[in-house]
């Protein structure tokens, strides 16, 4: 520790525990332990012992809900939920987390964590040492004096405001200590504490402005303006007393400060087994670099260092490589797609202390690498091959993408960045690489290669695929699949500007007209982006009836607009407005600044790493959020057109595949059936639900059971079903029902994946991917019922995405192989966009067919339909 100072630092424990739970999503080891609250709590300390650099630390913590103050009020905290099993389980991690710090953990039988919280901070703070208290809760407030803050956490546990007398006095207008005298009268909620009946904040701190204490209002009761303000306070005065002394914590406890016990001792060793043990390996750096001696603080002096290659060296490096049969290798990219130009290599033998190879992008060079990527021996290791292969050649032997596999085997982990990434799987390994201003291009890429172990870390990742059984996943799916997003990236889709200007225009004045007709029905004007006024509107001067309340307000989401929409015509222009302003603003203005000058086309990005059911997404724009079926999706799919050379656009979409999924993986016969006579499913599950013959099923019962179909898929309740169909709870109950009545097969398929995820911890698709579900297991209802949702979702889900990019894959090689001129260029969901020319339509059909329809063999057909069109939204 870099002890500068004389600063005494205690934590409430119990508080930001708490806190740190409820802030952070449930996190898990691979055996299941949670440890969400112990991470956010690492965290938290880390950030405090860095900034504040204090020699001497405690936590204290509440030993249990029995104190001298149920004693004495036996309803005290009695409002309080049961502490979720969850938390409780880590409660013993942080026992080991302090011993490993050498920070004091200190809790009492009878006594709070405030109240040793109070003895220690203020005996500290009267023998001069700087003394600050970090929790959540403001009953510490009432300790500050002299020597001694309060650092009171926000919004979860990572922001702080720090309070001394003068900014308590600001924000309360009394001194600190009338804290107790406050809480006394108002009350307190969250601990239960009774106070004096109808009288809030505001009505006490008038009182204490003008009297000082609560000893001082019963002296001058009768002095008291306000009859029912005097009855109030005359009747509750045992209770403001009684709430008095349950407020007051105890600065007397049997403890005091002393810097032998406090003094900040950690032990690298012990935490280094603690961050193994727990898998917190991405908090191990910060760590280390607080225990001193072990960490380097800066960058390595070799860490950037580099040899550039000369072309008389080609023969040994290659000669190297080939005795390893491996080699590290990172291309040094600049630019965007379509227009990403290679730099240079940096390439890595796996000789341990050989230092990073540059090789300057020269065509001497470029051959070399290419006639390594050619040899089928080598296996080759890096990361991000699909940003490497907009300019660099395919490698034809081994790959190991560590982004790739990374994401295989976490796919909700959001965060793959190599510094994440050894933190994770390296314990040992340093800090974040941060450049400076000098720094060449090869510089990030030279630094990992030199300072990480990515063979080890390759060895691990491809170990764990292969345990996992996600390898055959990984290197027939995934790794082919780059190729295919390379070059639909490289094509982009061509836009009309001219009529997306004159689009962007028209809505500008549709938005104008409707803003104009919402302050005629409110007889205001307001902003209507704003919610704050926009409730004010709404409920307070239209006096339209309150929905959903928010801290903040009255809630405007879209759900309470819904539920409005009978109650005043200002509401559907309200919506109207919503979804034209979102439309310009995240289509059309952005799309204009996307195109690109050269090419006239947009190039989004598809995401390969980004979803946790394995779907792709694509971003910059985000073609695949386009509603399909409203006017405004089609206006602006209308907007994509064939390119130059190309005379329109064809889509093949699958027909239910999602449904078709469940019928092979549940095996319920009726399903089945219904697919392989060609039935319409929903028809046929309205005719199945609601007992009406099939040639009797009207359009609204069809609607209905659609509703069914998919919403059971997604784990829907009677409620979302209600909600969705404006129906009864009952109803939608009988339905859900009624439809497992009909479908036993679907309901035990769905029970037996719940089940087997509750067991498992994880969910899995036809073809192995995994997704985990930390939560499934969660005493919180909402937690495990989330998580019970997406089990039953993703085996589906995640099914049709493994489908559709084999398909993808298949598609796009017969193209090739056939030498066509049609091109892939989008991929949405369930659906492909090729840009194709006339005369190849009949020979693209039959091959969409063969790649779609039957790269995989479920016990229903796969179907697909195809379309053509003028422009994107003329296919469908």
């Amino acid at each position: 520790m870099n002890q500068k100072n004389n600063k005494f630092v205690i934590i409430d424990g119990s508080s930001l525990m708490y806190r740190a739970f409820f802030a952070l999503p449930l996190l898990t080891t691979e055996s299941g332990k949670y440890t969400n609250a112990i991470f956010g709590f690492v965290r938290m300390l880390v950030k405090l012992l860095e900034e504040l650099q204090p020699q001497y630390a405690a936590i204290a913590f509440d030993k249990s809900r029995q104190t001298f103050r149920t004693e004495m009020y036996k309803d005290y905290k009695g409002t309080r939920e049961k502490t979720p099993d969850e938390l409780k389980s880590q409660i013993p991690l942080l026992h080991d987390f302090s011993n490993a710090m050498g920070i004091k953990f200190i809790e009492m039988d009878n006594y709070e964590a405030d109240d040793i919280i109070g003895t220690l901070a203020t005996s500290a703070a009267a023998n001069n040492y700087e003394t600050i208290i970090v929790t959540g809760d403001r009953d510490a407030l009432q300790l500050i004096r002299p020597n001694l803050k309060v650092m009171m956490t926000k919004k979860g546990i990572s922001e702080t405001d720090i309070f001394d007398e003068t900014a308590f006095m600001a924000k309360y207008g009394i001194v600190p200590q009338r804290l107790i005298d406050l809480k006394a009268l108002m009350g307190d909620k969250s601990d239960n504490i009774p106070g004096v009946y109808g009288i809030g904040e505001k009505t006490a701190l008038k009182l204490l402005t003008q009297y000082q204490t609560l000893v001082g209002i019963y002296e001058n009761i009768t002095a008291i303006s306000g009859k029912k303000l005097q009855e109030k306070l005359i009747n509750d005065k045992e209770m403001a007393f009684l709430s008095y002394k349950l407020a007051t914590i105890k600065c007397d406890m049997p403890l005091s400060f002393n810097t032998t016990d406090f003094t900040i001792a950690p032990d690298a060793n012990s935490i280094k087994s603690f961050c193994t043990v727990n898998e917190l390996k991405s908090v191990w750096p910060a760590l280390n670099r607080l225990c001193g001696s072990d960490a380097p603080t800066a960058v390595p002096a070799a860490a950037n260092e580099y040899i550039t290659l000369v072309p008389d060296n080609i023969a040994k490096l290659a000669r190297q490589i080939k005795t390893d049969k491996h080699f590290i290798y990172l291309p040094i990219i600049s630019g965007k797609v379509p227009h990403m130009t290679c730099n240079g290599f940096v390439l890595k033998t796996m000789v341990e202390k050989q230092p990073a190879l540059y090789l300057p992008n020269q065509p001497e060079f470029e051959n070399f690498i290419k006639s390594l990527f050619q040899d089928k021996n080598l296996t080759v290791i890096t990361y991000d091959l699909k940003n490497t292969l907009h300019c660099a050649f395919k490698p034809q032997g081994k790959i190991i993408d560590l982004l790739l596999a990374a994401y295989m085997l976490d796919p909700a982990a959001g965060d793959y960045n190599m510094t994440s990434l050894a933190a994770k799987y390296l314990i040992e390994e340093p800090p974040a690489y941060k450049p400076d201003s000098s720094d060449s291009l090869q510089s990030e890429a030279v630094y990992y290669i030199n300072t990480i172990s990515l063979k080890k870390l390759a060895d691990i990742l491809t170990d764990a695929l292969q345990n996992k059984d996600l390898y055959n996943l990984y290197e027939k799916t995934e790794l082919p699949l780059e190729d295919v997003l390379v070059s639909m990236e490289e094509y982009g889709v061509y836009i009309n500007d001219t009529k997306l200007k004159n689009m962007s225009d028209e809505i500008g004045g549709t938005i104008y007209k409707l803003l104009t007709e919402i302050y005629q029905l409110a007889e205001t004007e307001f902003n209507v982006n704003s919610p704050k006024q926009l409730g004010e509107v709404l409920f307070e001067h239209l006096k339209l009836p309150v929905q959903k309340k928010t801290k903040t307000g009255y809630s405007t989401n879209a759900e309470v607009l819904e539920s409005l929409r009978p109650y005043h015509p200002i509401i559907e222009k309200i919506l109207d407005y919503r979804m034209w302003s979102k439309l310009k603003s995240t289509y059309l203005d952005a799309m204009h600044e996307l195109i690109d000058t050269t090419t006239h086309r947009i190039h989004t990005t598809f995401n390969q790493t980004v979803t946790a059911t394995g779907r792709l997404s694509s971003s910059d724009p985000n073609l695949q959020n386009i509603p399909v079926r409203t006017d405004a999706g089609k206006k602006i799919r209308s907007l994509f057109e064939p390119g130059k050379g190309y005379d329109l656009f064809l889509s093949a979409d699958y027909s239910q595949i999602e449904l078709r999924i469940l019928a092979h993986m549940s095996d319920d016969k009726n399903f089945i059936e219904a697919f392989q006579l060609e039935q319409d499913i929903h028809s046929r599950t309205a005719s199945e639900v609601f007992n009406v013959p099939l040639d009797e099923i009207t359009p609204e019962l069809r609607r209905h059971a659609k509703a069914i179909n998919f919403g059971l898929v997604y784990g829907k309740s009677d409620y979302g079903l209600a909600q969705e169909l404006h129906i009864s709870r009952q109803e939608a109950a009988d339905y859900i029902s009624n439809y497992f009545a009909k479908y036993e097969g679907v309901k035990k398929y769905l029970d037996n994946i719940v089940d087997q995820a509750h067991e498992k911890g994880y969910t899995t698709t036809l073809f192995g991917r995994r997704r985990y579900l930390p939560g499934i297991k969660s005493s919180n209802h909402n937690i495990r019922s989330q998580n019970e949702r997406m089990a039953m979702n993703t085996p589906i889900q995640g099914t049709a995405a493994d489908i559709i990019k084999m398909a993808m894959i298949a598609t796009w090689q017969e193209l090739n192989k056939q030498n066509l001129k049609s091109r892939i260029l989008l991929q949405v969901h369930d659906e492909l966009v090729i840009e194709c020319i006339n005369s190849e339509i009949p020979v693209l059909k039959d091959i969409l067919h063969r790649t779609m329809q039957d790269i995989v063999k479920l016990k229903v057909p796969l179907t697909i339909d195809i379309n053509t069109g003028i422009n994107w939204a003329a296919t469908k």
